[in-house]
């Protein structure tokens, strides 16, 4: 009979454990959701799914690296050595940054030819002030236009060549960049 009340303890006292553990599952859970409150209000509620720099719309799911060459005129290479001098990490998704982090970016890159080598920007010895500058944004495109504008006013030959559509950096038209009707060959008939 002694035997039998052990046996009659241990099945009872796996019953109790089991509800001990459930009751420690239930607060487990209490505590996970405590932690995922917890991490929703520091992390997750701070993310931003659309980030505002240079009057440009950057996707927040994207890596700082990659986010930035949404912004014409920023390559990777652009973007890397502007994650490096702001002290971001490239691989952070943009959408994580602080505000603090995120107007450093902007003043960065709003300031270039301050932080970057003069091999780096986009225009060198700009004509009119003769400073280094960096061009970013619609800027690029208006900058770009001027600069075609100013070769077909002095009958350059490359601006005749944008006059006329046809290649400007000396490719081959008798073959390639054909527009309209392919002609082929002709038969007699």
């Amino acid at each position: 009979m002694a035997e039998d009340k052990e046996v009659v303890e241990e099945k009872v006292q796996p019953e109790e454990t089991a509800s001990d553990a459930v009751e420690e599952k239930t607060s487990g859970d209490s505590k996970s959701v405590e932690k995922k409150g917890k991490k929703a209000e520091s992390g997750e509620s701070d993310f931003r799914y659309i980030v505002r720099i240079a009057d440009t719309d950057l996707d927040g799911e994207k890596r700082v690296l990659y986010a930035l060459t949404g912004i014409k005129g920023i390559g990777l290479h652009m973007s890397g050595f502007i994650a490096d001098i702001a002290g971001i990490d490239r691989r952070e998704k943009i959408g994580n940054l602080s505000e603090e982090q995120v107007s450093k970016l902007h003043d960065i890159i709003s300031n270039l030819p301050k932080y970057a080598p003069d091999w780096m920007v986009n225009r060198r010895k700009d004509l009119a002030t003769g400073e280094n500058l960096h061009i970013i944004g619609a800027d690029l495109a208006l900058f770009l236009r001027e600069d075609v504008n100013r070769l077909k006013k002095i009958r350059a030959y490359r601006g005749i060549r944008h006059e006329l559509g046809l290649p400007v950096r000396g490719q081959r038209t008798r073959a390639n960049g054909r527009r309209g009707l392919s002609l082929g060959v002709s038969r007699k008939r």
